[in-house]
């Protein structure tokens, strides 16, 4: 799995998880930001980035806990806190319900628990199975165009050259592994995890954009569920706040991390 490391190894360790057509690189500036005070691991997930050619277990959400957890194993990164965005968010939170000791703290940004009925994940299966097809024989341009002209990203939308910029990112990605990362690691395939919520156990910041009504309302609702959960809101930004955002995202991590630090206190490599 590639990854982008930046830190001493000696300073607690960061996992940061991207979204759906991103990679270890779209967390540069934030690692920038955080320097030497954490040791950040950002991975390229399955499907994305240099993490290519890989088994079919591999992509689907299971086997991208498996992975990350490998690479923290190799960095004897024993309990991370876990920083993921949308895809990578409920991955994190995933590994924070079925790996929980291998997780400090959760920063979840535009992330869900999931689908709740069967039903549901059964129409997105079928709409991310659409989505996939087109990726593996289309025209991958003008996928990304499409992407982005969705409600979800329309405020990232009108900043045209941040829209520039990410569509540009995003060509370096392989459309035929992101086709199966979709069908891997999409909502519609991920179990629901709102019924496992009320068991997490570390402290967990769900940010969301103030245009964002859909996540917006998400975090609300895993906070009724969960007093572990607090739900953070961004005025003025939509789906994608460390982008949109960035100072403003940095910001609320740096304070996310030094209340862990003050609550649990400090060791080597760890929360």
């Amino acid at each position: 799995m590639g990854r982008r490391l930046a830190g001493s190894p000696d300073s607690p360790a960061v996992l940061f998880l991207h979204g759906f057509m991103g990679s270890s690189a779209d967390w540069k500036d934030a690692v920038a930001a955080l320097g030497d005070r954490a040791f950040c691991i950002a991975p390229d997930l399955p499907g994305h980035g240099t993490s290519l050619g890989l088994t079919s277990e591999a992509y689907t959400i299971e086997g991208s806990a498996r992975a990350a957890i490998q690479v923290l194993d190799e960095l004897e990164a024993e309990n991370p806190v876990i920083a993921g965005y949308s895809m990578g968010g409920r991955l994190a939170l995933y590994l924070a319900l079925r790996y929980p000791q291998r997780c400090a703290g959760l920063f979840l940004e535009s992330a869900s628990p999931g689908l709740v009925s069967e039903e549901e994940r059964t129409a997105r299966r079928a709409a991310d199975e659409e989505k996939a097809k087109r990726l593996e024989v289309g025209d991958f341009d003008a996928f990304l165009r499409d992407w982005y002209r969705q409600p979800l990203f329309a405020s990232l939308a009108q900043d045209e050259e941040l829209l520039e910029r990410t569509i540009a990112t995003r060509r370096s990605n392989d459309p035929v592994e992101l086709a199966l990362s979709l069908r891997g690691m999409g909502t519609g395939s991920q179990p629901s995890l709102w019924g496992e919520l009320e068991d997490l156990a570390v402290p967990a910041a769900v940010v969301s954009g103030g245009l964002d009504d859909k996540y917006a309302e998400i975090s609300s609702r895993m906070a009724r569920i969960d007093p572990m959960v607090e739900p953070v809101v961004i005025p003025g930004v939509g789906h994608d706040v460390h982008d949109e955002a960035p100072a403003e995202y940095v910001a609320l991590l740096g304070r996310f991390l030094n209340r862990l630090s003050l609550a649990l206190g400090e060791t080597r490599r760890k929360w």
